[in-house]
């Protein structure tokens, strides 16, 4: 059931100040009419006055169990609340970071694949030097046997001599 201020507080026997700052601190919520759902009013003052002062004379110290129950149950529910967003703001910046990791693995392998381009260009350049170089080589140019150790060439004659040759 929905009551405006006034009447909460008239019934739970609390100033209409009272209320509101409860409101203010978040511990009292309100509806988007600005009245009061009477659940809310048990979970933060427990029983009204009025009735209060009936079952008072009643049963005493089972709504005191009760409502003490309650609040406990509520505060446990809050806490668990509490924990689950933190267990979601955890997961939420965890996946933050591994996304970030990839990005920067990404970026990683991509220098690494200029740098890969660069290398085979060098190789393919230094192949073509290469491959030209040996074309340019005629076969006129092959190296030519070595001459023998002992034969030496008389350079005003042209015949070769032995060392070993006496005669002139």
């Amino acid at each position: 059931m929905i009551i405006s201020v006034t009447k909460a507080a008239k019934e739970w026997g609390v100033s209409r100040t009272t209320i509101y700052q409860k409101v203010n601190d978040g511990e009292l919520s309100r509806t988007a009419d600005k009245k009061i759902d009477t659940s809310e009013m048990l979970r933060v003052f427990g029983e009204p006055v009025s009735r209060k002062r009936t079952e008072q004379s009643v049963n005493t110290s089972n709504n005191t169990h009760l409502n003490s129950q309650t609040v406990q149950s509520c505060t446990a529910l809050e806490h668990q609340l509490e924990l689950e967003r933190l267990k979601n703001e955890h997961l939420r910046q965890q996946v933050n970071d591994q996304k970030q990791l990839i990005e920067n693995y990404q970026q990683q392998i991509g220098q690494l694949n200029k740098t890969l381009e660069k290398a085979n260009a060098s190789i393919h350049d230094f192949a073509q030097v290469r491959l030209l170089e040996f074309k340019q080589v005629e076969p006129n140019d092959e190296p030519q046997p070595e001459k023998e150790k002992d034969d030496i060439i008389d350079s005003t004659v042209g015949k070769k001599k032995r060392w070993w040759d006496f005669r002139d």
